[in-house]
């Protein structure tokens, strides 16, 4: 088969379409013809090589996946997965027996990897996952859409409900609003009944935002956005902050808490070292918290809510497989509002 791969550690110019073996799969496996992989920043994290992530080389990034089932192990229930059928990957691999697991924070288990990230992902013309991991594409999505939302709805339904437990009425404070997981936070803030303040790079990206939900809109290349934060809240300052870039806009988005605020983080794009003046946390009694993708519970849900329409998966554009290089060089650059998809 056709893949994406990269042999060595390095930027865009070491990815390389090639043949390699088409994986072979055990017995509660699913080998799935990919349709459609999306992007993500941890592709990027991946190929540039960090210490936390495991892996052989050659690899094959991609974490969302959708496609066609194209064989099933012997193990698996063919009255539930079957051959040639619509399906998303779950990107999350948990053991479904731990503790955490077996509490339902599956996305805590103790030997938790991700697809694309510790194995081998979707940038291929096939890939294979556990059986549990294989979730029917609802009717009248298409599999650009349904490679579209998995991981980044996922993480950003965990970071605002689960964890921050946003509110109806509440404001909330989206960063980056143009990238993957901003477009599917301003969704999720609204259908949560809260008021969204949504930042972006551009004021074509912010236009796009609006359409999105959000309430308010700031271009945090002009403007400093804590301070118009403070406008529109008339000094208050917001309930949630979304926050995943990390050092550039660390000390803006502590800024901008309200009293009692809770700021929900789950990257660090800019850079990982942030400072924090621990006065203002207990003197305002602010809360900071870390999250990492979702639970399967969670994807199931979300995937219900993409089938009824509720919410919507944001596509900025699609490559062939073959162009993996030009995909990652336009997310790199900040030039995508949505997911940027490759099609094998």
């Amino acid at each position: 088969m056709k893949a994406s791969i990269f042999r060595e550690f390095g930027g865009p110019e070491k990815l390389v379409y090639e043949d390699v073996p088409v994986p072979s799969i055990g017995r509660d496996e699913v080998l799935v013809r990919v349709r459609a992989c999306a992007l993500n920043h941890l592709d990027i994290w991946v190929r540039q090589g960090i210490p936390a992530y495991k892996l052989f080389l050659p690899h094959i990034s991609g974490c969302d996946i959708s496609g066609v089932v194209e064989s099933v192990g012997d193990d698996v229930d063919i009255t539930r997965i079957k051959q040639g059928g619509r399906v998303i990957i779950a990107p999350g691999l948990s053991c479904f027996k731990c503790s955490y697991c077996l509490s339902g924070m599956d996305n805590l288990c103790e030997t938790f990897r991700i697809i694309g990230g510790q194995v081998d992902g979707g940038y291929a013309e096939y890939a294979k996952a556990p059986a549990i991991n294989i979730i029917p594409i609802p009717d009248g999505i298409s599999f650009e859409e349904a490679a579209a939302f998995p991981l980044t709805f996922l993480t950003s339904w965990h970071m605002l409900l689960e964890r921050a437990r946003l509110a109806p009425g509440e404001d909330v404070l989206i960063i980056g609003a143009g990238s993957g997981i901003g477009t599917a936070a301003v969704q999720i803030a609204k259908l949560a009944g809260a008021r969204v303040i949504a930042t972006a790079g551009s004021d074509e990206k912010l236009e796009l935002a609006k359409k999105l939900g959000a309430d308010e809109i700031i271009n945090h290349s002009r403007e400093d956005f804590s301070q118009r934060v403070k406008e529109i809240t008339n000094g208050r300052g917001v309930d949630v902050v979304f926050e995943h870039v990390g050092h550039a806009t660390w000390d803006k988005s502590m800024a901008s808490l309200a009293k009692n605020g809770r700021l929900i983080t789950c990257g660090a794009t800019t850079g990982p070292e942030v400072k924090i003046d621990l006065r203002y946390v207990f003197m305002r009694q602010q809360t900071i918290m870390g999250s990492i993708m979702g639970t399967r519970r969670e994807l199931l849900q979300i995937t219900n809510l993409i089938g009824q329409g509720k919410l919507k998966p944001v596509i900025d554009s699609t490559y062939p497989l073959s162009d993996a290089r030009k995909a990652q060089e336009r997310m790199l650059n900040r030039e995508n509002f949505g997911k940027i998809i490759l099609l094998p």
